[in-house]
């Protein structure tokens, strides 16, 4: 079985033209395809999801006390290093840099 590649470009080319002599119709197909499609999404994502059942953790939540000091401990370094940062004195990078001073000159003996 060959395919006929005048036909397919003949129904192609004719496609547009068909379309735009019923618009109506064509716009009446394109909304009932969106409903479909959107209905279809809807009821993947929302029905679905509600009706599965979620998966019961037999294992119970334990507080690691070692972990939580730690944890605090690492935050509290991290305050202190913060505080200390207020405090120091930073040079200000948009003036420039500091002056250098000037060179004196040495004495030359003259005979």
């Amino acid at each position: 079985m060959k395919i006929e590649i005048n036909k397919i470009k003949t129904f192609f080319g004719k496609t547009p033209r068909v379309l735009g002599e019923n618009a109506f119709l064509t716009a009446i197909c394109f909304i009932i395809l969106s409903l479909i499609f959107g209905g279809f999404v809807f009821y993947r994502y929302i029905i679905l999801t509600q009706k599965a059942e979620p998966d019961i953790i037999e294992k119970s939540f334990k507080f690691q006390e070692n972990d939580y000091q730690n944890i605090l401990k690492i935050w509290q370094e991290r305050e202190e290093k913060f505080n200390t940062a207020d405090s120091e004195q930073r040079s200000n990078p948009f003036q420039g840099p500091p002056p250098s001073p000037t060179p004196t000159p040495t004495p030359t003996k003259t005979k």
